[in-house]
């Protein structure tokens, strides 16, 4: 098992990816489902079907895959009987969505199998958002959508409020809502899901989670790679919808959320919605003063020459590729305590950390002591090397007096547990299958976030606002970091090593 847990099986299943021969399924989704199968969790009779325009058979489809798996999947992950084994679950069809021909083909596939009627099938939509709605009502058309179907909406769900209602609309013409699972791959990782176990699992935290001890916290998810091939997506959606209505606001919501009853499919989605729900309206005058848009410029990054956005795309643009945020959880917990959100591409690291910062002592207890000391500080890595690490003053080792200084206690997940963390679309993906929506999105957190987002696009969308310019390689704009020192903070660039 190379280093990992067994794994449950799941029930048989016909997995379906529209979209399956782009570059979300061949990059993360197929070899995803590859290390479950190899970890012991796909049973005989899970079939996976691509469906794109591409002019493919099964055969031409599985060399495809294949390719794709010794492309993205580690070496020593691999396993040839594994590999045959997947490939042989494998199946192509070509499918325009507007060409009712092409559906035929597709109900004759899904119904060949034994038991067709009471398989669990799961479509996976990788696809444009603006496809969503038509290939559901196919999907109800041919019937194929029947009680024991789920249908996986990639994000961004809409470009903004009213898109993002209408394709909930649609979609839910189709599927009940327990049946919908919006996916964030942020939430499947292990560091995010840890999160709820340190805080509900472990009593010594949960008193000092409030504004009474929490100075301020930051949520950052950096990119050291710019937009490549997908500089035309990008171009259209920017990091503000790209990253802060989904990644960066899932993340706030639970640091923020108040204990659930237990941890269930609807109990943790509940709390998060309250929290989407509390935070700060963005009135204009707020989004002037705490928010800043930054676009990368040349610079150098990963010890390379990097261009700059405008030379990526191929034209000049005033899409952002960096945002930062303050805004406050208005509730009896959170208020007065500043969440700052920070997210770009072309930066220093790939790094993505929650930095809970509590207050200094309220007393000075050592007035002559020698050394230096911080604020507690819980750092928790969501990516890259998973891990915690809390920062405390401790008293050096000595004779004489009492000299003090920074240590941390760490957890590293790869060093505590000696085993492999699954990535987090193999989590999630045997989710879908158990029906499980507990770690997904629901519609009305989706457009509550969309909600606290427009403000902002509308200022944005003025003649006067530009993004402003940062090197690539760097932190992002000066901006930004006046944004914190105005507050007499500053961001934390450092977390687990």
């Amino acid at each position: 098992m190379n280093g990992s847990t067994a794994a449950t099986p799941v029930e048989p299943c016909d997995f379906t990816v529209f979209g399956g021969t782009g570059d979300l399924a061949l990059r993360k989704l197929l070899p995803a489902l590859y290390l479950r199968d190899r970890d012991g969790q796909l049973p005989d009779g899970f079939r996976i079907v691509g469906v794109s325009r591409a002019e493919a058979d099964d055969e031409g489809y599985r060399v495809m895959v294949e390719a794709a798996l010794v492309e993205h999947v580690p070496s020593d992950e691999l396993d040839a009987t594994v590999v045959r084994r997947l490939l042989g679950r494998l199946h192509h069809v070509t499918l325009d969505v507007e060409d009712v021909a092409d559906w035929h083909r597709l109900h004759e596939r899904l119904k060949d199998g034994a038991a067709s009627d009471d398989v669990i099938r799961v479509f996976y939509l990788a696809v444009a958002p603006a496809l969503f709605g038509p290939i559901c009502d196919h999907l109800d058309q041919f019937g194929l959508a029947t009680e024991r179907s789920r249908v996986v909406l990639e994000k961004p769900v809409g470009t903004d409020l009213a898109t993002a209602r209408a394709v909930n609309e649609a979609v839910g013409r189709v599927f009940d809502e327990s049946h919908i699972f919006r996916i964030d791959h942020y939430l499947g990782k292990e560091s995010v899901q840890n999160l709820l176990v340190t805080r509900f699992a472990n009593t010594f935290l949960e008193p000092l989670w409030n504004s009474h001890w929490v100075d301020h916290v930051q949520i950052t998810v950096s990119e050291s790679l710019g937009v490549g091939e997908r500089g035309s997506y990008y171009d259209r959606s920017g990091a503000l919808r790209d990253m802060v209505q989904n990644h960066l606001l899932q993340l706030l919501c639970l640091v923020a959320m108040e204990p659930p009853t237990y941890v269930d499919r609807e109990t943790v989605r509940d709390e998060k919605l309250k929290v989407l729900q509390a935070l700060r309206p963005m009135t204009p005058d707020l989004v002037d003063r705490d928010t800043v848009a930054g676009q990368y410029a040349a610079g150098l990054c990963d010890g390379a020459a990097a261009p700059s956005y405008a030379d990526e795309v191929g034209h000049t643009s005033d899409t952002e590729t960096f945002v930062a945020i303050k805004t406050e959880v208005q509730n009896w917990r959170w208020a007065g305590v500043p969440f700052y959100l920070r997210t770009g591409k072309r930066m220093s690291e790939r790094l993505s950390e929650i930095v809970v910062v509590f207050k200094e002592p309220p007393h000075p207890m050592f007035p002559h002591s020698e050394g230096t000391s911080e604020a507690n500080r819980l750092h928790i890595r969501v990516q890259p090397d998973e891990g915690m690490r809390l920062h405390m003053t401790a008293k050096e080792p000595g004779p004489g007096g009492i000299r003090l200084r920074p240590v941390s206690l760490d957890l590293s997940y790869a060093t505590a547990f000696g085993q492999r963390s699954p990535d987090a679309y193999e989590r999630l993906l045997m989710d879908v299958v158990r029906g499980n929506t507990t770690l997904f999105m629901r519609r009305d957190e989706v457009e509550a976030a969309w909600t606290w987002v427009a403000p902002i696009l509308e200022r944005w969308s003025e003649p006067t606002h530009r993004p402003r310019r940062y090197p690539a390689g760097t932190h992002g704009p000066f901006a930004a970091n006046t944004l914190l020192e105005r507050d007499g903070r500053s961001w934390q660039e450092t977390g687990i090593e």
